[in-house]
């Protein structure tokens, strides 16, 4: 039995649009999730077409789910799900479910384990990544966080904050960066081209013992958008995964506690595990 999300709901935003598709509690820790392991989805490829998303498991041990219409950018929170093997397929949004995939992988969860399955790279070279983050909980004086480069308008990028303290430099697109400490409390994150360009800044606040992922993405106006994303937190369970808010970044809070929220961006993480895909039709 397929469980529909439902449809996109467009929530106002300056720089760009969020979409919430599902409600998803996460009550309980990964230390305490016997045989459950954590996977979240994520259409990161700038100049492709919005895709309907489907996530089956190949044992039954889950329902099938349907997420329609994701445009670039989208990630969602972590899904709790039973260890077993998932398959993850993409077709042109609006495409029927008996249309051959445009890019199909499999992810195997691990008990406790978390993964984010991502469409990345540009539109000719389009293909379905298996992504395993790391979300072992830093010090609690310190906070952890990775950069993911979707941004083509800046091809190489430095991360770090406005009053010279670096996080990373030369990252390219369709990378990310290992995570890394970093001292907590309040930042103005600065994004900019490497070489010089404009820069972007996010005033934000990063929590002692949680993990960030800021993703760096293109934004509609022409510049680039940074947000922030908390992918565990020391206080409450983990993982998380939503957009950071509040004391924690700068984007709107959602109307629905533990929404999928959707934004933008190409990922690739370093050392991360890489399944084979196969490319079953072309975007037409």
């Amino acid at each position: 039995m397929t469980h529909r999300v439902p449809a996109l709901r467009r929530l106002g935003g300056a720089a760009a649009a969020l979409a919430a598709l599902a409600t998803v509690v996460l009550a309980v820790s990964p230390a305490r999730a016997a045989g459950d392991g954590y996977v979240r989805l994520a259409h990161l490829s700038p100049d492709t077409p919005a895709v309907d998303v489907y996530l089956k498991s190949d044992s039954g041990a889950a329902g099938a789910q349907k997420f329609d219409g994701v445009a670039y950018g989208a990630m969602s929170d972590y899904l709790r799900l039973p260890t077993g093997t998932y398959s993850v397929a993409m077709r042109k949004a609006g495409a029927a479910a008996s249309t051959p995939p445009v890019l199909t992988t499999q992810v195997t969860v691990e008990n406790g384990a978390a993964y984010t399955v991502a469409g990345v790279g540009r539109y000719a070279d389009l293909g379905l990544r298996v992504l395993k983050d790391d979300l072992k909980l830093p010090r609690a004086g310190e906070s952890k966080i990775r950069i993911i480069q979707a941004s083509v308008r800046a091809p190489v990028l430095d991360v770090g904050g406005a009053n010279g303290r670096k996080i990373a430099d030369g990252v390219q697109f369709a990378t990310t960066t290992a995570y890394r400490p970093v001292n907590p409390g309040k930042w103005t994150v600065r994004v900019q081209p490497t070489g010089g360009g404009d820069p972007s800044d996010l005033p934000c606040t990063l929590g002692a013992g949680n993990v960030y992922s800021l993703l760096v993405l293109d934004d509609r106006n022409g510049g680039l958008r940074p947000e922030l994303h908390i992918d565990a937190a020391r206080q409450g369970g983990v993982p998380q995964g939503g957009v950071a808010t509040g004391a924690g970044g700068t984007q709107p809070q959602s109307p629905m506690p533990m929404a999928l929220l959707l934004a933008g961006g190409t990922a690739l993480v370093t050392g991360g595990g890489i399944v084979a895909l196969r490319r079953r039709s072309r975007f037409r």
